[in-house]
Order: C-alpha cells, then sequence, then structure tokens
C-alpha cells in the first residue's frame, strides 16, 4: 500500500497507529501549485504527532470553491507530489464541500490548519475538540500564496503577449 489512500484505507491505518499509542496528525486543503510555505506548514504539522494524514480537496470541490479555471493541477498529480514528501504519511483525497465528515471519522488528536484560519472557521475543531484532541493553527509564510503566484503568471503571459 502506498502512501496515497482510499479513505477505508485509510481508517485501518490510523486504527493501526493508534493501537501502537501513536498520535494522528491532519491536516487539508486544495495544494494546486505546491510551494515553500506549504512544504514548512506540512513539516510543523508533522512534528506535532507521529503520523501526517494530509486530506486534498478533490478537482470538482477545488473548482467549487476557487473556480473554472482551478486546479492547475490534477488531484492525482497533487497527491502523488505530496506523498513523496518526507513529512506525509497518507495522502487522502475528499469531495465533500468541507472535510467535516472525514474528520469525524477519523478523530485525529491534532487538527493543523493555517493561521489564516480564524479559530471558529475551522472545520472540524468541534469534533476533535469533544474528542479530547486539540487544534493548531501553524503560522503562515509570508509571501507564498498559490492565488498569487498564478496571478504572477497570468500577468508575465500577459505581458509577453503585449511586448511583440
Amino acid at each position: 500500500m502506498g502512501k496515497v489512500v482510499s479513505e477505508e484505507e485509510l481508517q485501518e491505518q490510523v486504527a493501526a497507529i493508534r493501537r501502537a499509542g501513536r498520535r494522528i496528525v491532519f491536516t487539508n486543503g486544495c495544494f494546486d501549485l505546491i510551494h515553500p510555505g506549504h512544504i514548512r506548514s506540512l513539516e510543523r504539522a508533522r512534528s506535532l504527532g507521529d503520523a501526517l494524514v494530509v486530506a486534498v480537496n478533490s478537482d470538482r470541490s477545488v473548482r467549487e470553491m476557487k473556480g473554472p479555471d482551478r486546479p492547475v493541477v490534477p488531484e492525482a498529480e497533487r497527491c502523488e507530489v505530496l506523498a513523496a514528501l518526507a513529512a506525509v504519511d497518507w495522502v487522502v483525497v475528499f469531495d465533500d464541500p468541507t472535510p467535516r465528515r472525514l474528520i469525524a471519522s477519523l478523530l485525529p488528536d491534532v487538527l493543523v490548519k493555517g493561521g489564516d484560519w480564524g479559530p471558529d472557521a475551522i472545520v472540524g475543531r468541534e469534533e476533535v475538540e469533544a474528542a479530547g484532541g486539540r487544534v493548531v493553527r501553524v503560522p503562515v509564510e509570508p509571501g507564498y500564496s498559490t492565488s498569487e503566484i498564478l496571478r504572477r503568471i497570468r500577468e508575465g503571459a500577459e505581458g509577453a503577449g503585449r511586448s511583440e
């Protein structure tokens, strides 16, 4: 079994980790264009426990959230890149509008989101805290944003076309 797993496989892996007395950390996102901000956030998340689960928005859910031009990178490729990272133990795709159902079924020991999310806006917070877990907001790395990277690419492409 690889690092990219189905929800069923993930449930089995998480149960085995729990039986061994180890802590599960969970985070989620689109991870459309992976940049150093993502890497640093994932490494911080992994440092908070023994195994890191990364839930990735499906292509359909990214389009609903970000618009018809997103994602730039298809979900299978986003998962492959995330799975190649040393900090990541498992990657799972979710197709729901939010990861609430997945979080509620896994009940990680630690739920991690970026510091740009207010505590009350973090989906799954109530479920995790009710089960005795904790929610951690990690600092956002200044200067790294997928939307900003895409804006710069589009402006460069537009500018290049005009200069000819």
